[in-house]
């Protein structure tokens, strides 16, 4: 018990938060949705195109869950500060070419094919958000650091205030309210991006007193080449990984987008919903992330062990649940987002394909965290090339296209994907558990002080 109520201590406010940034998204999907099926598509669209993008560095800056979890576990304070300052050093540089590939949204929308009424409020969807990719970067650091330590109430509070400050904002800009223009789409993204700038700047504020040691003064040791080198070698793969795994769901998004507006619309609803329940044993992968790394750092395989088996039980737990409810209340979830009939039938066949690959999804990304606390970012990476694009892309566009089963056949590739993911990653975890492992160090020489 006292084993689950450690893991339950960390995962519980991660999973609050991932839950409140994902209904941040769904917010914004349920007010487009009541303006027209072609706004609720460029949304889909506009922010599938932002992640992709966006996602490789994300994934750099997550290796500090293993790096920090492990300095912490070996009582290393000065290799903490260290590491965040070199990631808020990474964030920074890779914003810059993020921002310039985000400029490429366009001609890819109009070379894939995508509905000609949606193109030009998806593209001003992406200039809008643009805007904030450097708060959403440092917003990431901020938070992985502080999960890390377990100095989670700040991100708590910080994710509530959002939550509320995005849906004034969205009632604001997308329907024209207190004054603010009607702006639909783009007001959509207007809001986003505020939101993203006090996201950051709220959380940094309330963790001050944490922060603040780690960042003054700021450590020319910051910059040296060999330990940032190190860092990205640690994070690309993790980016890699996300940029597959996105990459392919933004794929099948985009592919939908080919059918028509009415399957992009009800693909989007069906995403948004798949991705809120997959929030909990995403938290539960950071959270055993945080535990993994720590018993690597403080050498106890024990409780490496322990912590690997329990994040297991709780995501299987958990997504057995949420299939009863997605395969069951189908219809009734997608006419929360949509009056359009067409686009809600679309939906509900696609919860209901959704609920079959929910305990995949679970043992996938619980295994991807357990595995970056113990540094082994390589292997999911090539779970994710062979699983994804090599076996589960091509079915998807074979029975999407070939065989013409529409949006359903786009959605059967994901079942086969996510089960080999799974799988693999469920071997690879016996693997390590079963091998001593060491703890990360970035530094060229043992850690002085910073």
């Amino acid at each position: 018990m006292n084993d689950l109520r450690k893991l339950l201590s960390i995962a519980a406010p991660v999973i609050l938060v991932q839950v409140g940034l994902m209904a941040m998204g769904m917010v914004d999907t349920i007010m487009v949705g009541r303006v027209s099926p072609a706004a609720i598509a460029a949304v889909a669209l506009a922010s599938t195109i932002f992640m992709v993008v966006a996602t490789f560095g994300m994934g750099v800056i997550m290796s500090l869950d293993a790096v920090v979890a492990q300095a912490i576990g070996a009582d290393d304070h000065p290799a903490v500060a260290r590491s965040f300052q070199r990631a808020v050093v990474l964030a920074t540089v890779i914003s810059v070419p993020t921002m310039l590939i985000q400029c490429l949204a366009e001609p890819i929308m109009r070379w894939t094919g995508q509905p000609a009424e949606v193109i030009p409020l998806a593209w001003a969807y992406v200039r809008t958000a643009m805007i904030g990719l450097v708060p959403f970067y440092f917003f990431i650091v901020l938070r992985q650091t502080l999960q890390a330590m377990h100095r989670l109430t700040p991100i708590v509070i910080t994710i509530i205030v959002a939550n509320l400050l995005n849906a004034l904002l969205n009632w604001m800009f997308i329907y024209g309210n207190l004054g603010a223009p009607a702006m639909g789409v783009v007001g959509s993204a207007v809001a986003t991006t505020i939101g993203r700038f006090v996201m950051t700047g709220l959380l940094l504020a309330l963790a001050w007193g944490t922060f603040r040691p780690m960042l003054t003064p700021f450590s020319r040791e910051a910059f040296a080449t060999g330990p940032l080198w190190r860092f990205v070698g640690l994070g690309a793969p993790i980016g890699a990984q996300f940029v597959l795994e996105v990459g392919v769901f933004g794929l099948i998004g985009i592919m939908m987008g080919r059918l028509g507006t009415i399957p992009l619309a009800g693909h989007q609803i069906a995403l948004v919903v798949a991705s809120f329940t997959f929030m909990v044993p995403l938290g539960i992968s950071m959270a055993a992330a945080v535990l993994v790394g720590r018993a690597v750092g403080a050498h106890d395989p024990a409780a490496m062990r322990k912590a690997a088996r329990l994040s297991y039980v709780c995501a299987i737990g958990f997504e057995l649940l949420s299939a009863t409810i997605l395969f069951g209340f189908a219809e009734p979830i997608a006419r929360l987002y949509t009056p359009d009939p067409g686009v809600q039938a679309t939906a509900a066949t696609l919860l209901r394909l959704a609920a079959l690959f929910q305990v995949f999804d679970g043992v996938q990304v619980t295994g991807i965290g357990i595995l970056r606390g113990v540094g082994d970012t390589r292997a999911p990476l090539l779970a994710n090339l062979v699983g994804y694009w090599a076996l589960g892309l091509p079915l998807s566009l074979f029975l999407g296209f070939t065989l013409k089963l529409g949006p359903a056949g786009l959605w059967w590739g994901f079942v086969l994907g996510l089960a080999v993911v799974a799988v693999w990653m469920w071997f690879r975890v016996r693997t390590q558990m079963g091998r001593t492992q060491k703890r990360i160090v970035l530094e060229d020489a043992p850690a002085g002080s910073t």
